[in-house]
């Protein structure tokens, strides 16, 4: 009887027999009836000669490069080699028991813990140059690296707050004018209240004199220098109204403008080195010299061909109505060194002055630098071959830049308008905010991320441009505006209008938060304004460590948690109403402003 393994060989062997050239089979049949492999040619010996003694060579010279590598790379130490590093497991360290959800809260947030600290200690901070002694009166240090109190305004909140490298000017909260800096006093240039009674509201200074606007719409222009303060005659010394008293005697100059209607008044005043811009309630503009130094010279007045030579009778100072912007509402007005803006109702912005660096928005003629009356900028040809509908919204200038802020809205465009982009409709109506800059920017201070000597047109600032964030209160995603832009001689910093949280109670869950406003800085740097602790230039905006930390030497409690890894930024604190004191004292309502000045910057406590 045929065993298994007999059968199951003669299973197979008819198929063998028809794949005898196939290989899949040698696995299945029987040594017996595998297939004879296909001859090959033959192969010179002399070359299997050469091929296998040139393998051996590179295995051999392969083998003694792997041992070799390790020790010629290797470190040693006394001769021997060093072994790898034993790595070490680092564990976060436990955190501090909480034994309330506040506690909870400043461990969880230092957004939560700045926003806290702005209200129970408010005040002024600053940094840069402290040539003048105004960024820290009380020290001899020629600058200040990092955000540093002015002890003097500890716990105080200010109305408005401008600043020089050589002086400083602050409004207090019951209206008086306070000064401080060498160009005030070389002696005495401590923080001092010269300008009493007045209910000051705004402030901007010049490159001698200080304007300030009163409640009721009044303008006065005040020396810098304590000395011109005490002479000459006082205006309004016999008068109910008088600047002076036996207590501080102050001498300044009125500037109203004579055509004013009735119930009109100035609500804004800026002012550049040598000129000042005043808008009325009624959307009027008047210009006025603001120096004492020098006659503003190079267009910014606004007023086509006024000279010192050939200017009107009458005070230097005297205002004067920019009728070039007589046909047009004006909401908004901003001076750099040199130049103005202007910007109306419509969204349109008017620009004149000095245009050496291209600061108006558009190409500077070196024959011709300087433009004498009001020029609108094209702002539709930024967006020319978009579907974009653009609206300026805000103006800002400083020092040789300008900056604005556009809501651009997306369109749909008629067929045959040139229009080359289809908006689908789920984009029709967004909102695209943008901001641009001009002028000069070798020091960053344009933000684009260039360092540009002369601006042929205005760029946009890509990193403060196209925002959008997820706001929980109104379930959608929004833009993010810019709140504020404050701009200085060479550099300038955005306040954010992101969203804010400043309502969390002891009812609220332990992770509710209170949180303020981002803020951005960049520019020149050369006396450390920026507040990042280093001296380079910085041409795009970048955060700032917070104002309460250990380095910053403040004098009161540090309680910014920081753990390692972790990177705080700084924010401001939105309006609220609040009580001073850790609650405990009077009710006010407060919120954190920024100022860049003449290579400084300061961060203050606004009523």
């Amino acid at each position: 009887m045929a065993s298994p393994l007999m059968l199951a060989r003669t299973a197979l062997r008819p198929h063998a027999r028809r794949m005898t050239n196939s290989t899949q089979w040698v696995r299945s049949v029987s040594r017996r009836f595998r297939p004879e492999p296909e001859p090959q040619p033959a192969k010179s010996k002399l070359g299997l000669r050469i091929l296998t003694g040139g393998a051996l060579v590179g295995g051999v010279v392969a083998g003694a490069a792997l041992v070799a590598y390790p020790m010629l790379t290797a470190e040693t130490k006394n001769g021997k080699p060093v072994g790898p590093e034993k790595a070490e497991l680092v564990f976060e360290k436990p955190r501090k028991r909480t034994v309330s959800a506040e506690e909870s809260r400043d461990q969880m947030s230092p957004q939560h813990v700045q926003v806290k600290q702005s209200w129970e200690h408010p005040g002024v901070y600053a940094w840069g140059s402290n040539a003048g002694k105004v960024v820290a009166p009380d020290s001899n240090e020629s600058v200040i690296k990092t955000p540093r109190r002015i002890s003097y305004f500890d716990d105080q909140i200010l109305r408005d707050l401008k600043l020089d490298c050589n002086f400083g000017a602050a409004i207090d909260e019951k209206g008086n004018l306070v000064q401080w800096g060498v160009a005030f006093d070389k002696e005495h240039y401590t923080p001092t209240v010269t300008l009493k009674g007045k209910d000051l509201v705004k402030l901007a200074v010049s490159r001698d004199r200080i304007i300030g606007l009163s409640s009721n719409g009044e303008v006065y222009s005040v020396p810098v220098a304590a000395a011109d303060q005490r002479s000459g005659q006082k205006e309004g010394a016999a008068s109910s109204s008088s600047l002076w008293s036996s207590q501080s005697p102050v001498n300044f100059r009125s500037l109203k403008p004579k055509s004013l209607g009735w119930g009109e008044k100035i609500v804004d005043v800026r002012s550049g080195l040598e000129h000042c811009l005043m808008l009325t309630s009624k959307g009027r503009v008047f210009s006025a010299a603001s120096s004492s130094e020098d006659f503003p010279s190079k267009g910014q007045l606004g007023i086509p061909g006024l000279t010192w030579t050939n200017r009107p009778a009458g005070p230097y100072d005297q205002p004067h109505e920019v009728t070039g912007l007589s046909g047009s509402k004006i909401k908004e007005i901003a001076t750099g060194d040199f130049h103005s803006l202007a910007l109306d109702t419509e969204g349109r912005i008017f620009t004149f002055g000095d245009n050496s660096f291209g600061q108006l928005g558009f190409q500077n003629d070196t024959e011709h630098p300087y433009v004498d009356s009001p020029r609108p900028l094209p702002i539709n040809q930024l967006y020319h071959g978009t579907s974009l509908r653009p609206k300026v919204t805000s103006i800002a200038a400083g020092g040789l830049n300008s900056f604005f802020t556009v809501d651009a809205r997306a369109f749909q465009g008629q067929i045959g308008s040139g229009q080359s982009q289809v908006v689908p409709a789920k984009d029709l109506g967004r909102i695209n905010v943008e901001t641009w800059a001009c002028g000069e920017g070798i020091h960053g201070s344009l933000g684009t991320g260039k360092w540009t000597h002369v601006s042929v047109a205005p760029t946009k600032v890509k990193a403060l441009s196209n925002l959008f964030e997820f706001d929980e209160a109104t379930n959608a995603v929004v833009p993010i505006r810019l709140s504020r832009l404050s701009v200085g001689t060479t550099h300038a910093c955005a306040v954010m209008d992101n969203v804010t949280r400043v309502n969390t109670t002891n009812s609220n869950s332990e992770t509710d938060t209170n949180f303020g406003a981002d803020v951005l800085w960049w520019g020149g740097n050369e006396y450390y304004q920026l507040g990042t602790g280093k001296r380079n230039n910085v041409n795009m905006p970048t955060y700032i460590a917070p104002l309460d930390t250990p380095a910053h030497g403040h004098g009161h409690e540090n309680r910014l948690v920081k753990r390692e890894g972790e990177t705080n930024r700084f924010q401001l604190t939105p309006r609220k109403t609040v009580r001073l004191e850790g609650g405990k004292g009077r009710s006010v309502s407060v919120e954190q402003r920024a100022e860049c000045g003449r290579l400084v910057s300061a961060v203050y406590s606004a009523a």
